[in-house]
């Protein structure tokens, strides 16, 4: 039984985002993204099926257009940047459509599950074949830890618990 050849795609981040979206005060959504990251995918077929998954994101790439929220972002209320500066996800499974992989931020790993859209692959002007993807998930901050809160006089929560991820990558293929 022969091996299979598997191909390696690197993440091209002059097309890519990774942004995240959380309701504020819960009447308004806010949208921040981190500017730095990186990735790679390993596959035996053209459908990215049972893909290979490694994501790391730089936590002080954090950008939410208030110099302010980001600094308190990168604080121990939320990401401690200082002591955790990258979030990984690594993957375990990809069926086409849903990738199952860990994500850690902080110190707390946990299993995750993200819907995945293939928009296919494409060659660009400079002859590099690519692929692009729509990756969306949610998580419940408190889960990993992001566990500053605080209510309005009102009785409105500030930040939601539960967070949006909002991926567009694109992958060049090696």
């Amino acid at each position: 039984m022969e091996a299979q050849v598997k191909t390696k795609w690197v993440l091209d981040p002059t097309h890519s985002e990774v942004s995240f979206k959380v309701k504020h005060m819960m009447i308004s959504t806010l949208t921040g993204y981190f500017e730095k990251f990186e990735g790679d995918v390993e596959t035996e077929n053209d459908q990215f099926t049972n893909a290979e998954v490694e994501f790391t994101i730089d936590v002080d790439s954090i950008n939410t257009n208030n110099p302010d929220r980001d600094g308190h972002l990168k604080s121990d209320d939320f990401f401690n940047s200082a002591d955790f500066p990258k979030v990984t996800f690594k993957s375990k499974s990809f069926d086409g459509a849903k990738l199952l992989g860990d994500l850690t931020i902080r110190d707390v790993t946990k299993e995750i599950v993200l819907d995945v859209d293939f928009n296919g692959v494409a060659v660009d002007p400079y002859g590099q074949t690519k692929a692009g993807f729509e990756v969306t998930g949610a998580i419940n901050r408190k889960d990993y830890k992001l566990s500053w809160s605080a209510v309005t006089e009102a009785g409105n929560i500030v930040v939601s618990d539960n967070v949006k991820l909002v991926m567009s990558v694109q992958f060049i293929k090696q």
